[in-house]
């Protein structure tokens, strides 16, 4: 004998993503006495709401599809907490932008120090905040990649501000220009190596996230190249500096439409 017991709650149509998800909690018991007892235990309408809006922010059990893409998603039109990823990839989006410029010697600028007050207030300050409430929400994946980027905009402009800390100046008058390129490059090839960790999260999450850290892998390995393989003059690889520019400006404006992308969406 069988008995069926069906607990049914904000019934999903089977196509949906949300009927795929609450299908993942069905049971069936077999009882002692050879009875077979299922139960279906669905989300209900309050919570695939909270779902989809976690979703949005890169966490709970719709994210990572649809949901967490920006313009392919449901909209969620209330949620408790603004979505603080848009104003991460902006700050770090121009700053990469301004860099990029100046390391591209666009209109013949040769130094970039005009990035160090992007890099400590808006590439630096601002991103850390905005990775700070990224936790707050739960999305620990932009929390980890817009803090640590944070992180870098701050240690380069610390290296760059001139008498500062002096580091460019003391490593230059121990060892001569060359050891500080060195340091350098080994500086972007650590930055390298954690990108590349991004990247294979990302795997997870969209196209656009993917293709912001992968274009933004290839900038640091190149920058990390072009500081290592110096010219005849023993300065820096000018021509592979000039391509990591272009792939930055790539990453900048990767950066700039996903934040775009996000701010008009209409739960915003």
């Amino acid at each position: 004998m069988s008995t069926n017991i069906t607990h049914t709650t904000g019934a999903l149509p089977a196509h949906s993503k949300e009927a795929g998800i609450t299908n993942d909690f069905n049971n069936n018991n077999n009882n002692n006495d050879g009875t077979t007892t299922t139960r279906s235990t669905e989300l209900s309408h309050e919570e695939h709401q909270v779902a989809k809006a976690a979703a949005k922010f890169g966490y709970g059990p719709l994210a990572h599809g649809n949901e967490a893409q920006p313009g392919a998603h449901t909209s969620v039109k209330t949620h408790k907490f603004g979505n603080p990823t848009p104003l991460g990839l902006s700050a770090f989006a121009l700053t990469a932008f301004v860099l990029s410029l100046c390391n591209f010697q666009t209109r013949g600028v040769l130094e970039p120090n005009i990035v160090i007050g992007l890099a400590f207030g808006y590439g630096g300050l601002v991103q850390l905040l905005a990775s700070m409430w990224e936790i707050a929400v739960g999305n620990t994946l932009c929390a980890t990649a817009l803090a640590s980027y944070a992180g870098f905009w701050i240690s380069l402009a610390i290296t760059l501000t001139p008498g500062g800390f002096a580091i460019i100046s003391t490593i230059e008058t121990a060892q001569g220009p060359g050891a500080f390129y060195d340091s350098f490059a080994f500086f972007f090839f650590g930055w390298f190596i954690f990108t590349t960790f991004v990247v294979v999260a990302t795997l997870r999450s969209n196209l656009a996230f993917f293709f912001i850290f992968f274009s933004l892998d290839l900038v640091f390995l190149l920058l990390g190249i072009g500081y290592l393989h110096r010219d005849a003059k023993g300065g820096p690889n000018i021509s592979i500096i000039k391509a990591a520019s272009l792939f930055s400006l790539l990453t900048a404006f990767a950066a700039w439409y996903t934040a775009v992308a996000l701010l008009l969406d209409e739960s915003n």
